[in-house]
């Protein structure tokens, strides 16, 4: 069985690290550097840099921030958040990105993420889909969650991989920050419906929240901020707790 990856989050917003709940809320969590390095030191598998704002904010992620994590970093790196376009894409993995992540752009022109997938591979390419369940359906939602879509978490997710995207990033907006656990059910959902890896993310509080997303859930990697940015836990003790339970990671 392939090692199960945890990944570190940093949301930010005018080159400072921030974090809510539900999408809103935010407040302080540090600087981007300074995190990055910790978590590099740490062993987290895998870093996610998110610019909350960008897309809201019609412009491309800071390319400074991303430069500047990328130095602290020996881990692969995934941008997100303003990239609406190839030249877009391009700007972030010459600051230093390994992955791009896209969601309001993929959703309104599906077609970029084939482009993309096409230069740089489809390992680079990852679609963040952020949902809420809505009755019997796990409804999408672009624009930093501001704006409900027409689409289904499922089928969206099915149709990413079919254009060529390598991960999908799946974020419960019920959950985010709550610290009340992953949504387990619209994880398996998803994770079940495509044969890409799933990267669970909203909601993460405790050690065993992780061994539930990896179990019920059927994650392939699981991704969380507040837990990490307030020193809540330490990576080396979630990776522990993990492998007690039997679930493979990298120490």
């Amino acid at each position: 069985m392939l090692s199960k990856r945890i990944i570190a989050c940093l949301d930010v917003r005018n080159g400072e690290v921030v974090k809510g709940i539900n999408f809103e809320g935010l407040r302080s969590a540090g600087d981007p550097a300074e995190l990055a390095r910790r978590y590099n030191r740490e062993g987290i598998d895998e870093l996610v840099i998110l610019d909350i704002t960008a897309t809201l904010e019609r412009r491309r992620a800071l390319a400074d921030t991303i430069r500047a994590v990328a130095k602290e970093l020996f881990i692969p790196l995934a941008v997100g958040g303003g990239i609406r376009t190839e030249a877009d894409a391009a700007a972030a993995v010459d600051a230093g990105a390994d992955k791009v992540s896209l969601n309001t752009a993929a959703l309104k022109q599906p077609e970029l993420i084939t482009t993309l997938a096409n230069r740089y591979g489809s390992q680079a390419v990852v679609v963040a889909i952020d949902a809420k369940k809505e009755g019997d359906r796990y409804s999408v939602f672009v624009r930093s969650g501001t704006s409900e879509t027409n689409r289904d978490a499922v089928e969206w997710a099915r149709e990413a991989e079919q254009r060529g995207a390598g991960e999908i990033l799946l974020t419960s907006i019920d959950r985010d920050g709550t610290k009340a656990g992953f949504q387990c059910e619209m994880t398996a959902a998803v994770s079940k419906a495509v044969s890409i890896p799933v990267i669970a993310s909203g909601g993460a509080g405790k050690l065993h929240d992780f061994v539930d997303v990896f179990t019920t859930g059927a994650a392939d990697a699981a991704l969380a901020a507040s837990i990490f940015h307030y020193a809540e836990t330490s990576v080396s003790a979630l990776k522990t707790h993990l492998r007690q339970h039997g679930i493979p990671v990298r120490l």
